[in-house]
């Protein structure tokens, strides 16, 4: 019989809505996973034991009472140390945010607390999610990085230490940890889940992100955390559809577009034959795969997003770099410099054109049901002063667009590898049942080698 700190997010609700487990038992269990791996893989920094069991046995007592339970009710969620939680520190991984206590919840964090979740703690974050490394581990093998700027998040998942966490992306802070630890790392389209209280690196690229070991646990917490919010003003103002139909009716053979242009010539030989190898393996299941170019516009769109980012980034740390420089760590400081002094009309001028680019992936996807790239040039490297490569991941980001990581297989070395899928913008239904269809195929049902 498996571990409880094994189940999978929809697996635990579930069995908590029938009866069959206890919150305050999957809490204890998890808790008592931290307590065994996480000395080594360094994943959690901020974790409330006494609020953790005593909500769980809230969550415990209100199925013995027959409440109504929402979809994550007794379920435990970690989250990155860069939403704000009512009460708990929230650190941004930075001397700057040392000490800084919210007192109010950011909107998915209260809507996680309202479909009965429990938030089990803050997990590690680069400073600010931005690319100086943190100091968690990847739980496939601790020499090599777990990504960023969701390590924590993206690890503890991995580990088996929470069912779920959160994340976010401004230009690959989800899929590709994802991919390096070998989970599921979903980034919807711009504005689908309210921003309001995550702290920013950049308005005009933010996304947050789900972190989960299946695909349909992400439809699930995508269902929770999605709507318009007026305290975010990029907030998607379109009704919320019911993701677990999309879910079932898209769950079927695709037609899968497969980028070779740029991605080829970028990724390893072994990441790119592994690509192919999937493709191959999911044609022979039924999918229809065609080879798809690239709009001319491709070419600088991560200049483009860099700018941006750079410049609001910013414009946010402005006031603390003026008088606190020196606290901040050097990767993130460069970029507030570069931010700082770069031109006004160069700042329009990239918004301008990732405008034209938004346009022209977003017609690109209208070609296929999905568009199918790998997720990450090479496998995570062995070098944990590096966050790895966002390269394949900036252009959904600068775009806008949805799109998700599944786990496919492991390289010579023992790391996961993955593919990514994305699809039209306010999609996530089609690129959700698309990725559970290839996940079934030819996803890594695989655990880290850690005890």
């Amino acid at each position: 019989m498996p571990e409880l700190y094994e189940l999978t997010l929809s697996a635990a609700a579930a069995q908590i809505r029938a009866g069959a487990l206890s919150p305050v038992a999957l809490a204890e269990s998890l808790l008592s996973r931290i307590d065994a791996l996480d000395a080594d893989l360094r994943a959690w920094v901020t974790i409330d034991r006494d609020a953790v069991l005593s909500t769980a046995r809230q969550r415990e007592s209100a199925v013995h009472s027959g409440e109504p339970l929402g979809p994550l009710h007794g379920v435990p969620v970690g989250l990155k140390d860069i939403f704000y939680t009512a009460g708990m520190l929230t650190a941004c991984g930075s001397k700057v945010y040392a000490d800084f206590v919210p007192d109010f919840d950011a909107a998915s964090v209260a809507k996680i607390k309202a479909a009965g979740g429990i938030i089990l703690g803050k997990a590690v974050t680069t400073e600010f999610a931005t690319s100086d490394p943190s100091p968690t581990r990847n739980p496939w093998n601790p020499a090599h990085t777990p990504g960023g700027s969701s390590s924590g998040s993206s690890a503890a998942v991995a580990a088996r230490m929470v069912p779920a966490a959160l994340g976010s992306q401004t230009g690959g802070s989800t899929c590709r940890p994802a991919a390096y630890n070998g989970i599921v790392g979903l980034k919807p389209t711009y504005g689908r889940i309210s921003r309001y209280g995550v702290v920013p690196v950049s308005w005009s690229l933010d996304h947050v992100g789900i972190l989960t070991r299946t695909v349909a646990d992400a439809a699930r917490l995508l269902s929770v955390l999605s709507g318009s919010d007026d305290n975010d003003p990029g907030s998607l103002q379109h009704p919320v559809p019911d993701f677990a139909a999309q879910l079932a009716e898209h769950d079927r053979p695709p037609r899968i577009g497969l980028v070779r242009q740029y991605y080829q010539d970028y990724a390893t030989p072994e990441i790119w034959a592994h690509t192919e190898s999937v493709a191959s393996q999911l044609a022979a299941a039924g999918a229809e795969i065609v080879e798809l170019p690239l709009p001319d516009s491709f070419a600088r769109v991560h200049s483009l997003q860099r700018i941006v980012m750079n410049v609001e980034c910013a414009a946010f740390h402005q006031a603390n770099h003026r008088i606190r420089a020196a606290d901040y760590a050097p990767r993130i400081r460069a970029g507030i410099e570069m931010g700082l002094i770069m031109p006004t009309a160069a700042y329009l001028q990239a918004q301008r054109l990732r405008r034209q680019f938004q346009t022209d992936f977003n017609n690109l996807t209208a070609r296929a049901d999905v568009i199918m790239t790998p997720t990450t040039p090479a496998p995570a490297p062995p070098d944990l002063n590096t966050t790895g490569d966002a390269a394949f991941q900036v252009p959904w980001t600068a775009a806008g667009l949805p799109t998700i990581t599944i786990p496919t297989g492991l390289s010579a070395q023992g790391m996961p590898m993955a593919v990514q899928l994305g699809g039209p913008w306010a999609q996530e239904g089609k690129v959700l049942g698309a990725a559970q269809w290839c996940e079934r195929v030819a996803g890594l049902n695989q655990a880290p080698p850690i005890s």
